[in-house]
């Protein structure tokens, strides 16, 4: 069970010990392009999702707020996305990177997410604060390829389902309880999906001026039979 610290502006530092972690995919609102990258994935060996959106249980252990990410091989790479966060008895809202294993992502998303930690930020800020204007959160990576650091995803979260409804769909809920991390999807990437060795994420509230970032180096393992 990850105890993790997080920073709230205007008040004292949360400590929080997580014991559950989903990961929502496919959450994006427009139905038609999520069934075409279905069928461009399936082109690819990728498993089609039980659901639109899907909730997968990942283990709470690899939730991390580490600055260096070790994986094995070198097929992995970072997502960015917005992370509804329980605790204190309120909702509040972070940034965070579903890490993932694209070469087993062939043999089972559920099994892809698994293998890797997932990254997420220091900083916090109340859900309530930013709901009357989640459509124009953005959220946005950048990544580092041979020495080379390029825009790597960014977009609006008005391309994605609202925590309202991921939660409606999820359980049933209006809140997540008390100790709960939940990923929320993402965005297409720049130039298609491929391995970094540094990966920086971040969320950015045009209305309040504020933005919360994260940054993490990825250190590929040798793959030993």
């Amino acid at each position: 069970m990850p105890i993790l610290t997080f920073k709230r502006l205007g008040s004292t530092p949360a400590t929080v010990a997580f014991d559950t972690l989903i990961v929502a995919g496919w959450t994006g609102r427009d139905t038609k392009a999520l069934e075409h990258h279905v069928e461009e994935l399936a082109a690819l060996g990728v498993p089609r999702p039980s659901s639109m959106p899907v909730f997968y249980r990942t283990s709470v252990d690899g939730l991390t707020q580490t600055r260096r990410l070790e994986v094995l091989g070198g097929d992995t790479s970072g997502e960015v996305e917005p992370v509804l966060l329980s605790f204190d008895g309120a909702m509040w809202l972070s940034v965070g990177s579903d890490h993932t294993d694209r070469k087993l992502e062939t043999l089972g998303i559920a099994l892809s997410k698994q293998i890797c930690g997932k990254v997420i930020a220091e900083d916090v800020w109340p859900l309530a604060d930013v709901m009357p204007h989640w459509d124009k959160l953005i959220i946005r990576a950048h990544a580092t390829f041979g020495g080379e650091r390029v825009l790597y995803q960014e977009g609006p979260l008005a391309n994605m389902r609202t925590p309202a409804d991921l939660l409606r769909r999820y359980d049933g809920s209006a809140a997540l309880k008390d100790g709960v991390a939940m990923f929320c999807g993402t965005v297409g990437a720049i130039g298609g999906i491929r391995p970094a060795s540094r990966f920086e994420l971040e969320i950015e509230d045009p209305v309040l001026g504020r933005r919360i970032d994260h940054s993490y180096d990825i250190v590929a393992l040798p793959i030993v039979s």
